[in-house]
């Protein structure tokens, strides 16, 4: 049996992502920290899938993981290649991203937000390790990518794109393995929710980044924020219904993730050489009924690949979400929360695209300004 509060969980951060890349409203990121909470539903799930599998659960999400991510680029990197990018053996991680694929043109902004799948593969391959890690020393674990964080703000350091972003999204990552395991629960963790979340508006109000308070300009207050949020959302388990929206979300949820950036900006660059308006609230408007519509276009024609790759039956709409095999590919834990030592385990033996959009910093370039409503 599913969890459908995560489920509806997962629909409501996708949505989110969305609309702030159409729009750049920065009060979203506030209002709900979206990356963030991916991070600890992806890193609960992933705690659940070693629990049940052991390490081959690194492969099966990776299975999951990567279908859609080759769709994709069996797309983009032709397209980059007919347009005049130079081939570079670096192309090849279009086929496992584990760092920033090379990218040229308007395909450069269109495929910014691919750096969530590349650092949620490094999240994925590092888990076998902290998990263990996790449960024997608990706090320290937890505390570290935060202190990571201040330290580079107190130092002024700069840390590689990928470093930063695990220190970043680390500790949701890890509130993930906590809520998995059953240590949300105590009602103390509210207090500190709230003192998480007092540091982080006191750091956010003295610490404004060049969009003002848009979180994703403000690393160290991201992560308390976020950290406040997710501790709140997951003491909770409310009784949700099953909703057809919420299932096709959650179901095509890395076709959307992927495919809503270059539809925006393919959409914004069309508004504006046809010279419609791609901003205010008319902008917006047709906007949005543009890119969903072609995103469900979108989903219709490619969306199967992720029933595929969950070892589901391929269809165009889906109806019901489940695992579709025992120990398949696709494996989200059925009662998330519970305490692990009451979980069986069972063991088997057998120019590059920059380092953007943590839902920000589109690249400057022509129209750039034009395209506030699209940057990550």
């Amino acid at each position: 049996m599913r969890n459908r509060y995560l489920d509806l969980l997962r629909a409501v951060a996708v949505v989110r992502v969305v609309v702030y890349h159409l729009t750049g409203w920065s009060v979203l990121t506030i209002a709900f920290p979206a990356m963030a909470v991916m991070f600890a539903l992806a890193g609960s799930m992933m705690a659940a899938s070693l629990d049940r599998s052991g390490p081959i659960a690194v492969e099966r999400r990776l299975h999951r993981l990567l279908p859609s991510v080759w769709v994709l680029s069996a797309v983009a990197v032709p397209a980059m290649l007919i347009g005049g990018m130079a081939w570079d053996w670096q192309v090849l991680f279009w086929f496992f991203p584990l760092v920033d694929p090379p990218a040229a043109g308007d395909w450069t902004t269109a495929l910014s937000a691919t750096w969530y799948l590349r650092d949620l593969l490094w999240f994925v391959l590092l888990s076998p390790l902290l998990l263990p890690l996790f449960r024997r020393f608990p706090l320290p674990v937890v505390a570290t990518p935060y202190a990571a964080l201040a330290l580079f703000a107190a130092t002024g350091v700069t840390p590689h794109g990928i470093v930063r972003d695990l220190a970043l999204y680390g500790g949701a990552w890890l509130l993930g393995f906590a809520h998995h395991d059953g240590l949300l629960r105590p009602r103390r963790l509210l207090w500190v929710a709230g003192a998480l979340a007092v540091a982080a508006a006191g750091w956010i109000v003295t610490h404004p980044g060049p969009r003002g308070y848009d979180l994703n300009d403000i690393p160290l207050g991201n992560a308390l924020w976020s950290a406040a949020f997710i501790l709140v959302l997951l003491r909770f388990a409310p009784a949700v219904r099953p909703h057809r929206a919420v299932t096709v979300l959650n179901s095509r949820a890395l076709t959307v993730y992927l495919w809503h950036v270059p539809i925006i900006v393919a959409v914004t660059y069309a508004g504006e050489d046809a010279g419609w308006p791609v901003r205010g609230a008319l902008g917006i408007g047709w906007r949005l009924a543009a890119v969903v519509a072609l995103l469900a276009v979108v989903v219709l024609l490619a969306g199967w690949v992720e029933d595929l790759a969950a070892g589901r039956r391929p269809t165009l709409v889906p109806r019901t979400v489940g695992p579709a095999r025992k120990d398949g590919p696709h494996e989200d834990h059925p009662h998330p929360g519970t305490p692990h030592v009451l979980r069986p385990r069972v063991r088997q033996h057998t120019c590059r695209v920059p380092d953007l959009g943590r839902e920000h910093d589109l690249p400057a370039g022509r129209r750039a300004d034009q395209l506030r409503g699209v940057r990550g």
